[in-house]
């Protein structure tokens, strides 16, 4: 059987490519060529860009012969315009997104791929039919927790606690500042420890964009907290911190940015960071936001908290070592095969296919 030709039309680099890139499209390359597709990068800008010009691609995408054509979060005029001509050759296009509701793009193309039920639920009734569902999969399901610490944490003697981040937080979302036997290691885009003149100038830069002198305070509070520390991400260094630390934490400000046509972003973040730290066996204490909330059973395998006080509480449960462990351990029997990337994969397979059969 001829292998069905799909190309790739990408958010970043492949060189260098952003978590989205990379676990929507690159981890899933391999499963698609053995499920008889025939996978290529068509278009990949030198700089993230959401709204490329790819005015140039027909050419290219009808003389090859590709059978589907993937848009990888990317939309705007230009990827509009290209989805319709491509429809009028006769070939499939899938719109994969995996923070946004983009209407125009839906409306012009065959399949939209999103990463949570509840960002499909967000597109009208009209246009639910072309929504599906495939989950970010889990990256490294083999690394986990092989030691537990045995006991509550103290001043002198802390548990520790790791939120993994895309930013470069200059606070601590909702808890503030950790208790006094916990330590907090945040894992986010910050310069890397031994650059001294780098981590002063992002904090003088960082300092000065604060609107009042109370934030100003705030944030030399949080740059003093010996009990916070500050590391940058690394793609083999975030699992060994995962797998050394007694707890998760996802504290999430959830504030009110939405506009009249959608919800506030912390609201359509996928459950990648939650599931990320579960597989690796980490008791789980998280802010309720829809991605989230499918995924933990309140006491069983983690734990939702809203308020400072509940963050608090479900902290200072998790000092107790054997409820930790028994929590980590059911978190990642819960998640391994549910958010696995061959689980994801098959899901986007479907859709795949699914749109070949209605051509």
């Amino acid at each position: 059987m001829t292998p069905v030709k799909i190309g790739f039309v990408l958010l970043s680099n492949s060189r260098n490519p952003i978590p989205s890139t990379r676990i929507s499209v690159l981890n899933i390359l391999p499963f698609l060529r053995a499920a008889n597709f025939d996978p290529h990068i068509v278009f990949e800008p030198q700089q993230d860009t959401e709204t490329p010009d790819v005015s140039h691609l027909l050419p290219r995408l009808i003389n090859e012969g590709f059978d589907i054509v993937f848009f990888q979060k990317v939309h705007g005029p230009s990827v509009e315009n290209l989805a319709y001509q491509l429809s009028s050759k006769g070939v499939k296009t899938v719109y994969g997104v995996c923070d946004l509701v983009k209407i125009a793009m839906t409306s012009a193309t065959d399949a939209t791929v999103t990463v949570t039920e509840y960002l499909k639920s967000l597109y009208p009734p009209s246009l639910q039919s072309k929504v599906h569902v495939a989950h970010d999969g889990i990256e490294r399901p083999e690394i986990h927790k092989a030691e537990w610490a045995g006991h509550y944490g103290s001043r002198t003697k802390p548990l520790n606690a790791v939120l993994v981040t895309s930013q470069s937080l200059d606070q601590l979302p909702v808890i503030n500042k950790p208790p006094p036997w916990l330590k907090v290691t945040i894992v986010g885009r910050y310069p890397a420890t031994g650059q001294t003149l780098q981590r002063l100038t992002e904090a003088r830069w960082k300092l000065g964009a604060q609107k009042n002198f109370s934030e100003r305070l705030a944030y030399l509070r949080f740059l003093a907290n010996r009990r916070i520390e500050r590391v940058k991400w690394e793609a083999v260094g975030v699992y060994e911190i995962m797998r050394n630390a007694d707890i998760g934490i996802i504290p999430i400000d959830t504030w009110n940015d939405a506009d009249d046509n959608f919800p506030p972003s912390w609201k359509v973040k996928s459950e990648n960071r939650l599931t990320m730290k579960m597989a690796v066996g980490l008791p789980v204490i998280a802010t309720p936001i829809p991605a989230y909330e499918p995924v933990i059973k309140q006491g069983e395998n983690g734990f939702l908290a809203r308020s400072p006080q509940e963050w608090f509480e479900s902290l200072d449960a998790l000092r107790d070592p054997e409820l930790r462990y028994k929590i980590g351990n059911r978190a990642r029997e819960s998640v391994l095969n549910r958010y696995s990337i061959e689980e994801q994969a098959q899901r986007l397979i479907n859709v795949l296919r699914s749109v070949m059969l209605n051509s």
